[in-house]
């Protein structure tokens, strides 16, 4: 997610998730409890809960933890998570929106405020930094077997709106309307998906000195240390 190929933040995400892998499972179980919540226990009919039980396969979640979760959050009494977005500032004004699922959004509140101002940034209103991102589908499909052209011919009737290539393999990004229908088309054609998600990409990335990024690491660092925090965005290019 660097001006230069957003799999890059992507890619550098998860080798960071990966080496906590506790509060890993933790949010994917989160996002499979959410799924189930808001359309039912069967992926063949749930289109988020099957992008999220891909998510938990990518991070080696065992099959037995997945249909518990499933079957835990399809039961009676079984908690709600609400789903919010906070915004804000970290070193140097760079942009930063918090992605939550929380049961209490007083203490997710609190934790992300106070975390925001230990690392020299702030928590500000809703849309002081949305406006600079797009909310995108993402998926990274490898480089091996596949080609730039074969894909656009398999993906522009069902809503692909750009592929960039790269030595790892093909970025694939569309419409948060048109995820499902792209990754049903690659599903279909049997191509493996290294990575599919909606997520929020930068319209422009800053560049900033050594000293203000490793700043800007440590506040990503300690917010996703936070166990409501789902995701956190930035407009920092961390490939710089």
């Amino acid at each position: 997610m660097s001006g230069h190929s957003k799999w890059h933040n992507i890619k550098e995400k998860k080798s960071k998730t990966d080496s906590a892998r506790g509060q890993v499972f933790t949010r994917v179980s989160k996002e499979i409890h959410m799924a189930v919540k808001e359309g039912g226990g069967n992926p063949d009919t749930n289109f988020r809960l099957k992008v999220a039980i891909q998510k938990a396969k990518e991070v080696n979640m065992p099959a037995d933890n997945i249909k518990r979760t499933i079957e835990k959050a399809s039961g009676a009494g079984a908690a709600d998570y609400e789903q919010l977005m906070y915004e804000g500032y970290g070193p140097s004004g760079v942009a930063i929106m918090i992605e939550i699922a929380t049961d209490n959004r007083n203490r997710s509140a609190a934790a992300v405020r106070s975390t925001l101002t230990k690392h020299g940034g702030s928590l500000g209103e809703n849309g002081c930094v949305s406006y600079m991102f797009q909310k995108k589908g993402v998926i990274f499909v490898p480089a091996e077997g596949n080609t730039e052209d074969s894909l656009m011919e398999l993906l522009l009737d069902a809503g692909c709106e750009n592929i960039e290539s790269s030595e790892d393999g093909f970025e694939i990004t569309c419409a948060p309307s048109d995820f499902a229908a792209v990754k049903n088309a690659l599903d279909d054609a049997k191509i493996e998906c290294e990575s599919a998600e909606v997520t929020w990409i930068p319209e422009n990335y800053i560049e900033a000195s050594e000293e203000v990024g490793a700043k800007v690491t440590k506040l990503i660092d300690a917010l996703d240390s936070i166990d409501d925090v789902q995701n956190v965005y930035t407009n920092y290019d961390m490939k710089e």
